[in-house]
């Protein structure tokens, strides 16, 4: 018994080790061995990942003149919040104010600014809010407008991205004039040069060649067609007395007959070899033949990129990606270019909301002040801009 179980007990150690060095020390098959020097071949003639031109840079963020004015809108909210609570306690009470020869009274003064400044910023933050809160429908407040109009968010920008930035008209035309279809004709020549000259190439393709034709003419109902095919074209070339001839062996011995024709035909997997021998010339004219039809390749490549296109449905793959987008993605989506717009608007409320308080608390100065102030705001940025315009349009200038 110990005897035995020593006996036993190393082998199946050594045993798996053998087996896994066997299978790691396998024969690739010829196949497989020739895909592996055909894509070796191939990623020395690919271009690299990086496009020919100037690689397309991230334009700069276009922040404008409000974005320095952000920290302080953000910090109005909470001003109008703590001054409308000492509007309780303190608001001006029987303070009058004296200008040429007016008297304003500026009692209830907070009150009115801080309350129409906080709902002007309350209506455009609930407004923003609710285009993208709720992301979930809720009983009672309902969802938010992006997540409850997912389905035709995605559908209008899968309609505007095919239709007006990339679609099957603007992709052939690229394609006609950027010379695809050349580069990858000179593509293709230099491939073929390279792996027809490459004697491992060459090994491996016979091999895999060789493999499939004796698989081929090794099956029996290959066979059997390849001998009544046989049969038949000695039946119809043979006149006179050769026709005669073999018309009568095989009356007399159809068996011989089929019996020769049979071991004939079972010799065809020998004859592969010679065969074989005769793809070396066939290969070498292989590049000098693809060089003198490139104008035909290169047709040919167009007319296949461009029927590649013509399958392609952009719109639908557009609209099935963003429809994948669950609602945070969307949200993210639109807020990434948006955000800092949408912060100025919301906190821009705060600051309508607080003239509007003035107009309400002292109507025919506060519209006075803020038509002059607008009228003057106005004039000032036209005046630069026709400035500007004249200096980009003038002679010499850059571009």
């Amino acid at each position: 018994m110990s005897s035995s179980a020593e006996s036993s007990s190393p082998r199946s150690p050594s045993g798996n080790g053998q087996d896994r060095d066997a299978s790691a020390l396998a024969p690739r098959s010829p196949w497989s061995r020739l895909r592996r020097r055909l894509t070796v071949t191939l990623s020395r003639h690919l271009p690299a990942g990086e496009s020919d031109g100037n690689p397309v840079d991230p334009p700069p963020k276009q922040t404008g003149g409000y974005a320095r004015w952000l920290p302080v809108l953000r910090a109005l909210p909470w001003i109008l919040g703590a001054l409308f609570a000492l509007s309780f306690v303190w608001d001006f009470p029987g303070v009058v104010l004296s200008v040429a020869g007016y008297t304003v009274e500026l009692e209830n003064l907070l009150r009115y600014v801080t309350v129409s400044g906080l709902i002007g910023f309350g209506t455009n933050w609930l407004a923003i809010t609710m285009l993208f809160r709720p992301r979930e429908p809720r009983p009672i407040v309902g969802q938010g407008l992006v997540p409850a109009q997912r389905e035709r968010v995605a559908y209008r920008l899968a309609q505007a991205v095919s239709d007006e930035l990339i679609n099957k008209r603007i992709i052939m035309q690229t394609v006609r004039e950027s010379g695809l279809a050349a580069r990858y004709r000179d593509l293709l020549v230099g491939v073929a040069g390279d792996v027809v000259t490459d004697e491992d190439v060459r090994h491996d393709l016979k091999a895999v060649l060789r493999e499939l034709l004796r698989d081929l003419l090794s099956a029996p109902e290959v066979q059997d067609r390849v001998a009544a095919f046989t049969a038949e074209q000695m039946e119809r070339n043979a006149d006179g007395l050769s026709g005669v001839a073999l018309r009568t062996y095989r009356l007399f011995r159809e068996d011989d007959f089929q019996d020769q024709l049979r071991t004939a035909v079972e010799r065809l997997p020998e004859a592969v070899e010679p065969l074989l021998d005769q793809l070396d010339p066939a290969l070498d004219r292989v590049p000098a033949h693809l060089e003198r039809h490139g104008e035909a390749l290169e047709t040919l490549l167009t007319e296949l990129i461009l029927r590649l296109v013509d399958t392609l449905d952009v719109k639908r793959i557009v609209f099935d990606n963003v429809r994948a987008y669950d609602e945070e993605q969307l949200e993210l989506l639109l807020r990434r270019t948006t955000n800092e717009q949408l912060n100025y608007i919301k906190y821009l409320g705060a600051v309508l909301g607080i003239g509007g308080g003035l107009i309400i608390w002292a109507p025919a100065a506060a519209l006075s002040t803020f038509t002059i102030l607008g009228l003057a705001i106005y004039a000032a940025d036209e005046m630069l801009y026709r400035a500007r315009t004249t200096e980009s349009t003038a002679p010499g200038a850059p571009s």
